[in-house]
């Protein structure tokens, strides 16, 4: 659905891009992440046609956006990180004024419109002024906007940027369920966002590529080993067990964390990451007499994986 490919760009003797390149495959969504200055809004305005790229190339649904621009922008919504709304006009006429401009076909353009705004939450607001909207119904307008024509590809530029926490809740579910239907291009600076809702994330940095990946396989290709989490209950002598299971290959250390009620266990493993040492660890436990209530591989946060990757990158510059 996307391609690109040794994508760069500059401004002068600025390096926005430097040889970019990933896919996306269709109903995907991507996570843009980078600190300011890092090249995400560059790649996504090469993207939707506002800048083109000093070399290499990108295509958009099978059009080159070089030869193509016109046929490739038609498979895009485009929300900006800046609403483009005129305040002087009413919700509808600005979606209407939106539909001339993408040539949504009459005889279907109403039933069109009132589709994207039950989608999107505008129902109440249709009649009033744009420039009288709170920022929330902004926001949805805008995404409004995105999705009229029915691109197959939306890009989203910090779409819950300015929103309150019930907003910010509203508009996620909005994209989220948006997905599988459309390929969707998520930048935004709030990583928790991104780990909601993004299968995979692309990390940029002084406009090279990080990272690209599930935030799962980032964090496992980050750390040369695991910690896995274990509740166990029912059995005697804990010092024990805690013996045979440092006596288990790939396991380095096991710590008791807490004792909680009912007899309930709390213990922490540090293991070698490969190969996968859960089933291994579950199976012993059962053997020796105890129940096994939970067992989980603990994970990073997006931000820890974030921080640990650019500084990584900065420091071999």
């Amino acid at each position: 659905m996307i391609e690109v490919q040794n994508l760069t760009k500059r401004f002068g003797d600025t390096v926005a891009l430097d040889n970019l390149s990933f896919q996306m495959k269709p109903g995907e969504i991507l996570g843009f992440l980078g600190p300011n200055g890092a090249g995400k809004t560059t790649t996504i305005r090469i993207l939707t046609g506002y800048l083109t790229p000093t070399d290499g190339n990108a295509w958009v649904a099978g059009y080159n956006l070089r030869e193509k621009s016109r046929e490739a922008r038609d498979h895009i919504g485009y929300l900006p990180e800046s609403v483009p709304v005129y305040r002087e006009m009413m919700v509808t006429e600005y979606l209407e004024f939106v539909a001339d401009l993408k040539k949504v076909p009459r005889a279907s353009r109403k039933n069109h419109l009132d589709d994207i705004m039950n989608q999107c939450g505008l129902g109440e607001v249709r009649n009033k002024l744009s420039g009288h909207l709170s920022k929330g119904y902004r926001q949805r307008l805008g995404l409004a906007q995105a999705m009229v024509g029915n691109p197959d590809i939306l890009i989203l530029d910090e779409p819950t940027s300015g929103l309150d926490p019930q907003q910010i809740i509203e508009i996620r579910e909005l994209i989220r369920d948006l997905g599988g239907r459309r390929t969707i291009i998520l930048s935004s600076h709030i990583l928790p966002e991104v780990s909601q809702l993004c299968e995979r994330v692309i990390i940029l940095n002084r406009g090279r590529l990080v990272a690209v990946d599930t935030p799962e396989n980032l964090d496992r290709g980050l750390s040369s080993t695991d910690s896995i989490l274990l509740e166990i209950s029912g059995g005697s002598e804990p010092d024990g067990l805690i013996g045979m299971l440092k006596n288990i290959h790939q396991i380095r250390t096991v710590q008791p964390v807490s004792h909680l009620e009912n007899g309930v266990l709390r213990l922490q493993i540090i293991a070698d990451g490969q190969p996968d040492i859960r089933p291994v660890v579950a199976r012993s436990i059962v053997e020796a007499g105890w129940n096994l209530l939970e067992l989980h591989r603990q994970t990073r946060s997006l931000e820890d994986i974030f921080i640990q990757l650019v500084t990584r990158e900065e420091s071999v510059q």
